[in-house]
């Protein structure tokens, strides 16, 4: 018998296996009072239901239909949704510790093992995540050494998009690595050329995967994991990061060879150093495959979240030239000709605000990464068991209607007061909330105005020639994260 004629069979005896072996799981969401949601088929519960391209909208409209705290079950795993600004903080700021696991989730868990930061937990996410802050302020996030640096990155940039001379050009890599080479200077104690081909086979696979790990192909793969031999993106995903962490490797190894333990040159030099002064502890936790799981997750996810709304905020300025326009008007008020630096953002209320939105508008993180209850809870009269797999939709935050005056529109005046300062606002949750609050969030917010002003204050952004801004799309892309379909962009010089 043909073999495509057995998949059939295949299939369903993976998902007979499947249940029984997650039967626990499966009971466990069907405790007394747990939060309602839509009813469940066998096997494949509410999957019939979602979108696996967008699953964002499915889920929030069903939080219309069930509520802001309702559960969906994938698989045969229930899942608790968190919708709206008022719940998401309630749980991750006002129940901080009860909501501050990170959830079993098969392609992590086979990828990374629990070591990291990104998706440990217990002692080794407080371990590594409180070693990674520490570090990290070392080498100067939220400082002047590292404003430095971005800033020296911003004029490698500005003469890359000088280059074109105008002419139309993507600018999805140059972006890439420019913001790449803020994290890497903090790494690994160096910043690559834009051309070197290390450099651009790192970003790749690591684009390539950040958008693999929200395609349907790996969500099913989360949900059927025994159905692995049939869906074969997850093999893409590992062959990545297996290449990624061999690189990681080779460098710490070279690191090593001439490693001064009183003049540490970079996070890797650093985290060698500590794993000399505990190598006699044990059960420590600074040993290599923390070392390639922090550095990974560090290089990941300082490299695509900015980049990412820095392209929608390129985008953003072509589609609104006019915003474009009194922003550029902002940065020849306040700063003229000279470098922007970290200290005129509070004298620039509108080109702060306009970033905000950037990243409110984008929401580039629709559904943040899958929490875990560590205890049981009780939450909005609602009983939730300890392990629950939590699922905060960030795009419910970022565009909910009680807390945002035009939340579908791009509107900067969202972090405006009526005289023109700028605004803070609570709901305001591109980096989550709570204790996995993103670890790099001061980086990000000093890179995005630093580039972003820059940017602006040296160049005027228009579509390519034959097209208006009624032809750009603001569609995003399906992914982990949601960046814009690729475009082209015209970067006028202003001098």
């Amino acid at each position: 018998m043909d073999w495509m004629d057995s998949l059939p069979t295949f299939f369903l005896l993976g998902l007979t296996v499947i249940l029984l072996w997650k039967m626990g799981s499966f009971w466990n969401g069907n405790c007394q009072n747990f939060p309602p949601g839509p009813r469940s088929l066998p096997l494949i519960g509410s999957l019939h239901l979602v979108d696996l391209k967008r699953p964002h909208m499915t889920i929030l409209n069903l939080s219309k239909q069930y509520g802001p705290v309702f559960s969906i079950q994938m698989g045969s795993r229930k899942m608790v949704v968190l919708a709206g600004y008022e719940t998401v903080k309630e749980a991750f700021v006002n129940q901080a510790d009860a909501f501050a696991g990170r959830a079993f989730i098969p392609i992590f868990e086979k990828f990374n093992k629990g070591y990291g930061i990104v998706f440990a937990n217990g002692e080794n996410w407080r371990v590594m995540r409180r070693f990674a802050l520490t570090t990290l302020r070392d080498y100067g996030m939220g400082k002047k050494t590292i404003e430095d640096r971005i800033v020296e990155e911003c004029g490698f940039l500005i003469k890359r998009f000088e280059s074109y001379e105008g002419k139309p050009f993507e600018n999805t890599a140059i972006m890439n690595t420019a913001v790449s080479n803020v994290i890497v200077s903090i790494l690994l104690g160096k910043r690559f050329e834009y051309e070197d081909p290390t450099f651009i086979r790192l970003l790749n696979m690591t684009s390539e995967n950040t958008q693999l790990l929200g395609s349907p192909s790996v969500q099913l793969y989360n949900m059927f994991p025994a159905l692995g031999f049939l869906l074969g993106t997850h093999k893409t995903v590992q062959n990545n990061r297996d290449e990624l962490q061999a690189f990681i490797q080779a460098t710490f190894i070279e690191h090593l060879k001439d490693l001064d333990e009183n003049y540490p040159r970079s996070f890797i030099d650093s985290f060698l150093v500590r794993q000399q002064e505990e190598k006699n502890k044990s059960n420590g936790y600074f040993h290599n495959e923390n070392l390639k799981a922090v550095v990974g997750n560090l290089f990941g996810a300082g490299t695509e979240t900015t980049t990412t709304t820095l392209r929608w905020g390129l985008l953003l300025m072509m589609k609104y030239p006019e915003i474009q326009c009194k922003v550029q008007e902002e940065i020849a008020r306040v700063i003229g000709s000279t470098q922007p630096k970290t200290e005129h953002r509070p004298k620039m209320p509108y080109a702060d605000a306009v970033i905000h939105e950037i990243q409110r508008f984008s929401n580039i993180i629709p559904i943040s990464m899958p929490h875990a209850t560590t205890v049981d809870v009780t939450f909005k009269g609602y009983s939730i068991p300890k392990g629950t797999c939590i699922l905060p939709l960030l795009y419910s935050v970022l565009q909910d209607e009680t807390q945002w005056q035009n939340p579908q529109e791009f509107y900067p005046e969202h972090f405006l007061d009526s005289e023109g300062k700028f605004v803070k606002r609570d709901a305001f949750m591109p980096f989550s909330a709570g204790r996995r609050k993103c670890a790099g969030e001061t980086l990000a917010k000093m890179e995005l105005f630093l580039f972003f002003s820059s940017l602006l204050q040296r160049f005027t952004f228009q579509p390519a020639p034959g097209m208006s801004k009624e032809d750009l799309d603001l569609t995003p892309m399906v992914g982990m994260t949601t960046p814009p379909v690729p475009y082209k962009c015209c970067a006028l010089s202003r001098s």
